[in-house]
């Protein structure tokens, strides 16, 4: 059976099909590495992390108008809402479209349209996350959060930061994120997914993070797992793309019951699902055979969710009617 889900790490550019990807690359005219839906779901066969972020960056690149981005939220919140979110926070990464020539405006009104499109036309709702590259140039840093400052009335709630965590720590983008702040929104940086806790400590003391993203890590320090715990710090943790980009050797070792033994809220989430094959129901059940119940994922949701007072008490509302003992043992639905 369906049962309310919360995700609130998924990257919306690797939410895109394969056949919707060569789809939107033929109409704009964008080569891609490979010429079938075959082939391109071939390249997604990821031998570790760098490679993923080439073959998502290759891939990606098709994505060049308002019409796009705008198309990439709504597909997305029809296949979430099948799996039954009812809340999503979105990621998307300005600063890759306008390195190539995409003006700013047509990025976030794109993906803003989305957003509202998403919930009039499926009814889950939609809040978004630019992400910050930590390999571009600060200037891009700098963008991402000037536009996410002005377009928070319309649906943006917070500021990532991805790409690789061991060539670019976060303690540079100290003061990026502390203007974001100073604008109204959350800090939600990538860290302790490739890299130890000493990523994760720099994401919380130097960006302030009031969300880790990943986290997965912090099991090599004692000391940080009572502290994230303490601080009531919530972990979007992501199973399936963490075997799949090499992070984890296999979902049986996958840390993320010895994350809840020591007390941390964790969600899960799919990351950049249509390249890893998964979605909402597989990432839910996966979380119930490690033990996790489909309660405790959505409760963390809500908690760690960058929402207005009101949206909160609502996403409550819908966690604390629903039946959750009539959800199976498998989690599945």
């Amino acid at each position: 059976m369906s049962y309310p889900k919360i995700e609130l790490h998924v990257h919306l550019e690797g939410t895109v099909r394969p056949g919707t990807l060569l789809r939107i690359a033929r109409r704009n005219g964008v080569a891609l590495p490979a010429t079938s839906v075959e082939e391109l779901t071939g390249l997604y066969e990821f031998r570790d992390f760098s490679h993923f972020l080439q073959i998502w960056l290759m891939t990606t690149g098709a994505l060049r108008t308002g019409q796009d981005f705008r198309q990439v939220v709504v597909d997305y919140a029809a296949q979430a809402a099948a799996c039954g979110a009812v809340y999503l926070e979105g990621i998307f990464t300005p600063a890759e479209p306008a390195g190539r020539g995409v003006r700013w405006e047509e990025i976030f009104d794109g993906y803003c349209d989305g957003a509202q499109q998403a919930s009039e036309s499926h009814g889950v709702r939609v809040a978004l996350t630019p992400d910050i590259p930590r390999d571009y140039p600060m200037e891009a840093a700098e963008l991402t959060v000037r536009y996410g400052i002005a377009y928070a009335a319309r649906g943006i709630v917070g500021i990532g930061l991805g790409g690789s965590e061991g060539d670019h720590p976060p303690e540079p983008f100290h003061r990026v994120f502390a203007r974001a702040k100073d604008g109204g929104l959350g800090s939600v940086p990538h860290a302790g997914e490739a890299e130890g806790p000493a990523s994760i400590r720099g994401a919380l003391d130097a960006l302030g993070a009031d969300r880790i993203r990943h986290g997965i890590r912090a099991v090599d320090d004692p000391g940080l797992l009572s502290e994230l715990a303490a601080r009531g710090i919530v972990l979007d943790v992501c199973p399936t793309s963490n075997v799949r980009t090499g992070v984890v050797r296999s979902l049986a070792t996958h840390p993320l019951p010895e994350l809840l033994a020591a007390g941390i809220r964790c969600t899960v989430n799919t990351d950049d699902p249509a390249m890893f094959g998964t979605d909402l129901d597989a990432e839910y059940a996966t979380a119930a055979r490690l033990g996790v119940p489909a309660r405790g994922c959505y409760e963390a949701g809500v908690h760690g969710a960058l929402c207005d007072s009101r949206t909160r008490a609502e996403l409550r509302r819908i966690g604390e009617e629903f039946d959750w003992a009539s959800v199976s043992a498998g989690g599945a639905g």
